[in-house]
Order: C-alpha cells, then sequence, then structure tokens
C-alpha cells in the first residue's frame, strides 16, 4: 500500500499586465488622440477650441509624464504649429488716389469710406482675423487672396430726387464663383439693412459697380463685393455721425458669409437723429 503523500501547491500569482505594458499602451493611446485632435483642428477653418483650453491640455499632459514613468520627450516632442488667422480686406474707396463725391462745404467721399472701413477692421479684428485696410488701387490688391473682400463706398453729395437715399451692394458681373460672391452680396445687404434701417435702393447699382477694376486683379477664390453706404445729400446724418452702426452692418454682413448664418432682414429703426455741430 503506497502511502498518499501530501503535495503542497504554490497557489499561481494572477496574471497582470507588467507596468511597462500599461505605460506603453497609455502613451499609444495619448499619440493618437493628439494626432487627432490635431488633423481635427487643422481642417477647422476657423477652429473651435479656444487656445487656452488647448494650452491647458498640453500642460496637464506634460505635468503626468513627467510624473511618471513615461518618456517626457514624448510629449515634450509635440509642439503646437501656429496657425494663420483667417484674412480679409477691406477697401477705403478713393483712399491714396482721389476725393471721390466732393460736398459743396468740402466734405469727401473718400474721408467717409475710410472712417467706416478703419471702423470695420477694428471690428473683424477684434473677432480674430487678420484685416487688410487698403487703398483704391493698393498694390497688394494683385491675386489678394483672402475668405472675403469688401470695398466701401458712398453715393453723390448732389441732391438727385427724394429717392435718392438708402444703400446698394453688388459682386461682380463675371465672377468666376458667382455662389460665393452673391452670399456675400446677400449676407451684406440683410446685415445692414438690419443694423442702419435703410432701404436698398434698386435699380440704381452701375456697370461701374458690378465692373469694378479690383474685381478683375483680386484671386478668383476671394469672395467680393462693394458698397455704396448710402448718399452724400439725403443719408449724410447717417453717414457722418453714426459711422459706428455703418461700419457694424457691413462686419456684421463680412461674418455672416464667413459662418455661413443664415440670411435675414428685419430692419430697425435708424438712429436718432442728432444736430449738426
Amino acid at each position: 500500500m503506497i502511502e498518499e503523500q501530501s503535495v503542497q501547491q504554490t497557489p499561481a500569482k494572477p496574471e497582470r499586465f507588467p507596468r511597462i505594458h500599461i505605460l506603453r499602451q497609455l502613451r499609444r493611446i495619448l499619440t493618437v488622440g493628439i494626432i487627432l485632435a490635431t488633423l481635427f483642428t487643422a481642417w477647422t477653418p476657423l477652429g473651435l477650441f479656444p487656445t487656452e483650453w488647448v494650452d491647458r491640455i498640453a500642460q496637464g499632459l506634460l505635468t503626468r509624464a513627467e510624473g511618471s514613468e513615461t518618456d517626457p520627450q514624448v510629449f515634450l516632442s509635440i509642439t503646437p504649429t501656429p496657425r494663420p488667422k483667417p484674412r480679409i480686406g477691406v477697401v477705403a474707396g478713393h483712399w491714396g488716389n482721389d476725393a471721390g463725391a466732393v460736398c459743396p462745404d468740402g466734405l469727401t467721399e473718400a474721408e467717409i469710406n475710410l472712417e467706416i472701413a478703419s471702423l470695420v477692421q477694428k471690428l473683424l479684428v477684434s473677432e480674430g482675423f487678420d484685416v487688410d485696410l487698403l487703398k483704391e488701387f493698393d498694390d497688394r490688391l494683385e491675386q489678394y487672396h483672402a475668405l472675403a473682400l469688401v470695398s466701401i463706398h458712398a453715393d453723390s453729395c448732389d441732391f438727385i430726387s427724394t429717392d435718392a437715399t438708402g444703400y446698394k451692394v453688388t459682386s461682380a458681373l463675371g465672377s468666376t464663383r458667382p455662389r460665393n460672391s452673391e452670399r456675400l452680396v446677400a449676407c451684406i445687404q440683410s446685415r445692414y439693412q438690419n443694423a442702419t434701417g435703410m432701404e436698398f435702393h434698386a435699380g440704381s447699382i452701375t456697370r461701374d459697380m458690378t465692373s469694378y477694376h479690383a474685381f478683375d486683379e483680386i484671386h478668383n477664390e476671394t469672395a467680393a463685393a462693394i458698397i455704396e453706404t448710402g448718399f452724400l445729400n439725403l443719408d449724410r446724418q447717417i453717414l457722418t455721425q453714426h459711422p459706428d452702426v455703418i461700419a457694424r452692418g457691413i462686419a456684421d454682413g463680412v461674418l455672416c458669409y464667413i459662418y455661413n448664418e443664415s440670411i435675414t432682414t428685419q430692419p430697425t429703426p435708424p438712429p436718432t437723429p442728432t444736430s449738426e455741430p
């Protein structure tokens, strides 16, 4: 009879992933995530995430890397790539070339256009764009490549009739990308009327507007429009005393186009008249 011998078996240790394997997988996940996030933001024209969010995420990842066994160089080697701001062009009509329309008291269209164009530039810069303030025959207009270009003008100082009031806006007669420019025009028309309460002066768009020289000079991918902000006779008050309202209407129109906003027209009353100085 064989005596049964008790055999003591050493309990098997529970299997687990080596720590280095976990760190390696974590590093892969983080790397893929960063690459995907970079590609996503790179393909988004205006970016969906504020810069400070990206900075906080990057700092958090770096802090974790420095506090673990993961090689910090993996994170340190990932540096943000500066992205150029989207560009917009604003032409101050007649600026740098001639006075444009001249009123009996010496007021010139060129000075009105420059003041409004400068305010439009400031408004769009505050929205995060690079904005070029351009002269009438600016050298930079040759093959100018931007999201949009708007040329700002004003109409005659002469009294034509009681109907000579309001604004008009149009694009090139033979644009190679008519849909973009037509939508830019529609956006400006909508937002300008909403902001100023002025009426669109239908039927008075001239060939000088539709064949505006800059339309032939700029890059064919640049959506472009020209606006006559009002008549320096009957609309003089709003043009001279409320250029900020005029500029807001134009800037909002450009933003409407860039952000692909819906186009609605809800006119508001013109600003309250103030006495002449």
